[in-house]
């Protein structure tokens, strides 16, 4: 099965041209990117991982990055953690990118969810930042739609890969995600009404959103979301073993999200079986390689524990993602990271002859350490209180901390670790 992804699925109505392009060929914004936040300076900031104009993407290829060195034992670079918290809006929300961070979000700050669903899940996984986690939790949460999902701005139709991102956020900040609720209405209640039927080719698959007409209409970078959603996963997730061959479709029941995260998993082994990646396709150009989706699809096969079907695009990608990575730049690394951590016979070090972690580190500043036992110096929110203290005691904290707290007035946290393991969690 061909799978044909244009650029308006992919983003939904509204988004530019630009960001479409960005987000089809590169691969390293969300899939609902919105009119770009206001233009980023010719100097990009310290601390920001990629060399590319941040505008669009700038929280998501950073917050994907710290998780993906997180993932593989990497501590990152005390600056790169600080920029990310440093692009936090007072109410806790994050925008794609903000030039000035020292200037007061106000209602013409474009933020989203799913540069705060991301951000959250990269400050979470981090640790030591759960006041700044928790008032982006309290935000997504006040924006929630009334059938219990969310879009990609506040108060826009829902989505199933901004739900899906929010959903990984919540469950990374320890809420329970069925209980999470607007109207009655969960996150999980959203999806399901964007799941396919079990009947025809399309069984089991998901929609970004319905269309104009109210239809549902198969999308692979929906589907690969879904199924994490679904499962109460973030963008990253533990390998999970193998369970032979991919599932039929099968009637869903209400308390069994679970079952629609495997109908979707098995859309997209099916997807996947002629050319072993996925397809997009841009207005008036030909059919090319999905690499980014081609990478979430592994992912979600191998939460679904389909680690067979998920080894030919593993294989796939080892061999013809090297210039797609080194042109998108660190989201892209990062994505690549999670396949390869996810799947049973992935190695990051060894991806087709490629260091993906040597790759990734080296797209932005040098990592404080690799010694995933220690916190290499990092700082957190009750790091940063107690030296307040000490100086208004009269203790002269060292130049090198002065910065260091001036730097983190943002906190760290982080995307969920892939090597470490998390309870589904089911209505």
């Amino acid at each position: 099965m061909k799978f044909r992804r244009s650029a308006a699925a992919a983003l939904g109505t509204g988004a530019t041209a630009t960001a479409t392009l960005l987000a089809v060929i590169g691969g390293s914004v969300p899939a609902t990117a919105a009119t770009p936040s206001p233009s980023a300076s010719a100097a990009l900031p310290d601390g920001l991982y990629g060399t590319g104009d941040p505008t669009y993407d700038g929280v998501w290829r950073q917050s994907l990055a710290l998780l993906a060195q997180r993932t593989v034992g990497v501590w990152p670079a005390r600056e790169s953690v600080a920029w990310l918290a440093g692009q936090q809006c007072t109410d806790g929300s994050f925008a794609a990118f903000r030039a000035d961070p020292a200037k007061v979000c106000d209602a013409r700050t474009m933020v989203d969810t799913n540069s705060t669903g991301a951000a959250v899940q990269a400050l979470a996984e981090i640790g030591g930042h759960e006041a700044r986690v928790k008032k982006s939790v309290a935000w997504l949460k006040s924006i929630q739609n009334a059938d219990g999902g969310w879009g990609y701005s506040p108060g826009g139709a829902t989505d199933a890969n901004s739900t899906s991102v929010v959903i990984g956020a919540l469950a990374q900040a320890g809420e329970t995600v069925p209980d999470v609720r607007r109207n009655g209405r969960s996150p999980f209640d959203a999806l399901a009404k964007l799941a396919l039927p079990c009947t025809g080719e399309d069984a089991g698959a998901f929609a970004f959103q319905p269309d104009t007409k109210g239809a549902l209409v198969a999308n692979a970078d929906a589907t690969a979301a879904a199924v994490l959603g679904m499962n109460g996963e973030t963008l990253a997730v533990t390998r999970q073993g193998d369970a032979g061959s991919a599932p039929a479709c099968d009637k869903v029941p209400a308390d069994e999200p679970e079952q629609a995260g495997d109908n979707g998993a098995a859309w997209l082994a099916r997807a996947l079986a002629e050319d072993g990646h996925l397809t997009s396709a841009l207005p008036g150009a030909e059919d090319q390689p999905d690499y980014g989706n081609t990478a979430d699809a592994v992912v979600a096969l191998s939460s679904a524990h389909l680690d067979d079907q998920a080894a030919v695009p593993l294989r796939w990608l080892e061999a013809h993602s090297a210039d797609w990575a080194a042109q998108a730049g660190p989201a892209a690394y990062a994505q690549l990271v999670f396949a390869a951590n996810a799947a049973r016979d992935g190695d990051v070090h060894d991806f087709g002859g490629r260091d993906l972690v040597a790759l990734l580190n080296a797209t932005g500043p040098a990592p404080e350490s690799t010694d995933e036992t220690g916190t290499a110096g990092q700082s957190t929110d009750e790091d940063r209180e107690d030296e307040k203290d000490k100086k208004d005691d009269g203790g002269g904290l060292s130049t090198v901390w002065a910065v260091g707290a001036g730097l983190l007035v943002g906190a760290i946290a982080g995307f969920v670790l892939i090597g470490r393991g998390r309870k589904r969690q089911r209505p």
